[in-house]
């Protein structure tokens, strides 16, 4: 049983109807000494399958003796996640570029100072939890600065980013914030698509936990993690007509060559072939791709393939 658990809802702004914008956290309070962990889920609205783990994670961790505190924050972008969208319909900003934020800046400026304040500022460990928005599904695990905990969490896909120690090339990221400060940071990338999430969450979960028990955080033996791929170059491709998306490649965590199909998008109105797109590797391996028919515009994700050029255990 943890000692305490502690709600923390700071109030970042106020919304025009009125209302108090809140960040909503939870403390599970270990008994003896320990690391500040942050476990948070969608800072993209419309990837929830974080925010689904993190209920059941909190049930199962106050159960269990816990060194130091568990900070979890299951919703990162709240007004993002009430309408299913990757963005908040107040400002259309994405909130994963904004940080450290601004206190006087629009609606996810300030969200993402109050989260650098009061999560991301304070945190030892920050495992965070994103999965392929509500229509593709994607499938691995960043490779940032604690490689032992990344591995822990038992992908069989990781990628290593080509500027290594700074995450990714996108400027703004919660990364921007833990990093400098020597913060382990852990990005999952895991779930989403129109299918059952239940075997993603209970992916997720089982491997959050391991994590936990790499860093001594609950007790149990750690699961060593299975035979590993670590990848340093992904490829996004894009729908450029809109229609219907049919999927052409090969599971998740498949490997393809050059040429191979990816996807073909389909006229509703003259059934036509729009456009199709193969892999652009000569060797690739599948990491993000629509499970099943879905409607698309022009630019929407797609597919995510990683090069197996160079990659290693």
């Amino acid at each position: 049983m943890v000692k305490d658990i502690i709600r923390h809802t700071p109030q970042f702004t106020t919304l025009a109807d009125g209302s108090a914008a809140l960040l909503h956290m939870t403390d599970l309070v270990g008994e003896e000494d320990g690391p500040l962990v942050g476990i948070s889920a969608s800072i993209h609205g419309n990837e929830n399958c974080g925010s689904q783990t993190i209920v059941d994670l909190y049930h199962l961790l106050k159960e269990q003796r816990i060194k130091g505190t568990i900070r979890l924050l299951p919703v990162a972008n709240p007004s993002a996640m009430r309408v299913n969208a990757r963005f908040s319909p107040i400002d259309h900003l994405d909130l994963n570029r904004q940080f450290p934020g601004d206190p006087n800046g629009t609606y996810s400026q300030q969200l993402a100072a109050a989260l650098t304040e009061h999560f991301l500022g304070k945190i030892d460990i920050h495992i965070d939890l994103h999965s392929g928005t509500d229509r593709p599904t994607v499938d691995y695990m960043y490779l940032l600065n604690d490689e032992g905990l990344s591995r822990a969490f038992g992908s069989k896909l990781l990628y290593r980013p080509d500027d290594g120690k700074q995450g990714t090339k996108f400027g703004g990221t919660t990364k921007d914030v833990t990093m400098p400060r020597d913060v382990s940071a852990a990005v999952i990338e895991l779930g989403g698509g129109i299918v059952d999430q239940t075997p993603y969450i209970e992916r997720i979960k089982a491997g959050v936990l391991n994590m936990l028990r790499h860093k001594g955080v609950i007790e149990g033996e750690e699961t060593a993690p299975p035979a590993q791929v670590v990848v340093n170059e992904i490829a996004g491709i894009r729908p450029t007509k809109g229609g219907w998306i049919e999927p052409l490649s090969p599971p998740l965590g498949e490997t393809m060559k050059k040429g191979d199909p990816l996807f073909r998008v389909v006229s509703p109105y003259t059934f036509e072939v729009l456009e199709e797109a193969t892999c652009p590797f000569d060797e690739g391996i599948m990491i993000m791709g629509h499970l099943t028919r879905n409607i698309v515009e022009a630019g929407d994700y797609g597919w995510m393939v990683g090069n197996m050029e160079g990659a290693t255990a």
